[in-house]
């Protein structure tokens, strides 16, 4: 198959969820309603963490951002496949999906980052309480949110500066509803085992460092609650984390399940699924997490909701 320059390519195919037609209209009212129920879960969260006196914490701080990150990450991939499905239209113009991953990739290692620092920021209050308002002080937590979108970026514009370097074929079709980074990379001509070198040292420098901030602290904060005599001292510290482990699981679980899929996984419906679940349903699902296992947020919005009505 000829071979010709990625800045000549027009446009790539998405071949979507399903290229059942009787599906399309099913798929169409299900991702919108995911949609405008995520939109509305985080916006909630924004607004609750704002509007509370109570909620101008470090901990509410770093959760009001994740909840924006997350409304990027779902608005990068969602608004195209139901505009796809309602136009039967899946093609995507090379510029536009060029910018899809990075917006993609931006918003999904500012997630990962904004769970490192939310895991720091439970470490300090659970082993150095005394001296947690110093050190989460305003200013500290802005910069660890600037620093954040600051590696986010320079990941974003590595992943783009690579794919522009690839080739592709002529009629290239992308098994999936969105420009998966791996997934492009594995159609371009010139795809070798170096490629394989590069994408694997990304996910372990963007990936890996995080997961291992995280497993650091929680291993200190288990550490610390063990030595709490009483068992309601270890309930309450664990009580704390509760809702960030259940994000974290929910994340990363999706996250790695849906890397493996992109990477080794032959079969496109298993790639799919994999990339729903981490794409759609999580940003999803964060809002409910937070909002039903904390009592704090929980308040808020029930006076949210009376002062509406």
């Amino acid at each position: 198959m000829e071979a010709q320059n990625l800045t000549r390519v027009l446009e790539f195919s998405l071949l979507g969820l399903s290229e059942d037609p009787d599906l399309q209209p099913i798929l169409f009212g299900l991702l919108l309603s995911i949609y405008l129920i995520t939109v509305l879960g985080n916006l909630l969260i924004i607004l609750a963490v704002t509007s509370d006196p109570h909620l101008h914490t470090p901990m509410y701080f770093f959760l009001s951002i994740l909840s924006l990150a997350d409304l990027g990450f779902t608005s990068t991939t969602v608004p195209k496949i139901l505009a796809n499905l309602q136009t039967h239209n899946k093609s995507i113009s090379y510029p536009g999906c060029l910018t899809q991953m990075a917006f993609f990739v931006l918003f999904g290692c500012l997630d990962s980052l904004l769970l490192t620092v939310m895991a720091y920021d439970r470490l300090v209050a659970i082993c150095h309480p005394l001296h947690y308002p110093i050190i989460m002080n305003p200013r500290f937590c802005g910069t660890l949110v600037l620093l954040s979108l600051s590696i986010s970026l320079l990941d974003s514009l590595a992943h783009c500066l690579m794919v522009s370097q690839f080739t592709f074929c002529t009629d290239v079709e992308i098994p999936n509803f969105f420009c998966d980074p791996p997934q492009l990379l594995k159609l371009a001509c010139d795809y070798t085992s170096t490629t394989d070198i590069f994408v694997f040292l990304f996910a372990a420098v963007f990936g890996g460092l995080p997961v291992s901030g995280i497993l650091y602290s929680y291993a200190r904060i288990v550490s610390s609650v063990l030595r709490v005599p009483s068992a309601s001292g270890k309930h309450k510290a664990f009580s704390t984390c509760g809702s960030h482990l259940s994000v974290l699981c929910l994340f990363y679980g999706t996250a790695i399940g849906a890397y493996c899929s992109s990477v080794f996984a032959d079969a496109p419906g298993k790639v799919t699924v994999a990339s729903v679940m981490y794409t759609v349903v999580t940003p999803m699902l964060n809002p409910f997490v937070y909002s039903l296992r904390n009592k704090d947020i929980k308040r808020t919005l029930q006076r949210l909701l009376r002062i509406t009505t």
